[in-house]
């Protein structure tokens, strides 16, 4: 195969990263948000970067840590919103 040339086309292929990070992102806030069910809110969004925010009543993550225990069932780490 020599002489064949490969030229990656870096727009499209950063298109194609960010749509399946993107899935990726959102998959895992709705899995976090399956694991601590009820009063679950998981807001979708992306900036320059996909991101994911999951938010549970106060009381529930006073009370019983929902949010933290959840998250660390699926092997995530919360960290505070500085």
């Amino acid at each position: 195969m020599a002489g064949v040339e490969v030229k990656l086309n870096s727009g499209v292929v950063r298109r194609m990263l960010r749509r399946r990070f993107t899935e990726h992102v959102n998959a895992l806030a709705q899995a976090l948000a399956d694991e601590i069910g009820g009063d679950v809110t998981v807001d979708k969004y992306t900036t320059d970067r996909a991101a994911a925010g999951v938010r549970v009543p106060t009381e529930r993550q006073t009370k019983d840590g929902a949010l933290t225990r959840a998250a660390a069932a699926l092997g995530l780490e919360v960290k505070a919103k500085s």
